[in-house]
């Protein structure tokens, strides 16, 4: 059974490590699993990746970034993802498609119309089965974030962060079916236990159906 889940969440939420978390339990279980994330995943991606997150392009102007973030979207969806989903695996991928709405369309104010349309065409339609949304207070994700080296959504400000929080909650409010909000904020080991009960439970309910 072959199904297509998505992480998404502010800085900080801490989903990257829920991701990975996950998909390291579903394995354990018997299950295939192909675990990615965004931007990146295939080498031609991971090139837009570093180009996207680079302190020297703060020049980089909001077409761009968007038309970016969806190239190396339409190469992991076309290379990576497709090809798993046709392989009856199990897909996590650490952000898509929502965190261009989050963060180009509520974050920076480009048309949410006009990147529904490039989204479509980046990704051919493929929409998850199933997102988890990690939320947490803005604060405590700016907080929480520790990197190696600063990238260019460090330098935005709290103001900018406040509107991708504010997005994401439009987006899961627009798709209830979709959307599982999970609460970040507790200890990572609480947080998995939220996601892997609501994932055993969304696997036996499609088994049955």
């Amino acid at each position: 059974m072959s199904l297509f889940i998505t992480f998404e969440g502010p800085d900080g939420s801490g989903k990257t490590t829920q991701a990975r978390m996950l998909a390291d339990y579903l394995e354990s279980q018997g299950h295939p699993v192909l675990c990615t994330r965004e931007p990146g995943g295939t080498e031609i991606s991971e090139q837009v990746r570093q180009v996207i997150l680079s302190t020297h392009n703060k020049s980089m102007r909001n077409e761009t970034e968007v038309l970016l973030y969806s190239a190396a979207r339409a190469q992991i969806v076309a290379e990576l993802i497709r090809p798993a989903l046709a392989q009856g695996k199990l897909v996590i991928c650490d952000r898509y498609y929502d965190s261009t709405f989050a963060y180009q369309g509520y974050g920076l104010g480009v048309d949410l119309n006009l990147l529904r349309a490039i989204t479509q065409f980046a990704t051919g339609g493929l929409v998850p089965d199933l997102t988890f949304y990690v939320d947490v207070p803005v604060e405590l994700g700016l907080t929480r974030r520790h990197r190696s080296e600063t990238n260019r959504l460090d330098l935005k400000n709290i103001e900018y962060h406040t509107r991708v929080r504010n997005g994401y909650l439009e987006l899961v409010k627009a798709e209830p079916d979709r959307f599982i909000i999970i609460d970040g904020s507790g200890p990572v080991e609480q947080v998995q236990e939220q996601i892997r009960a609501r994932m055993i439970t969304e696997l036996a309910e499609r088994r049955m159906t």
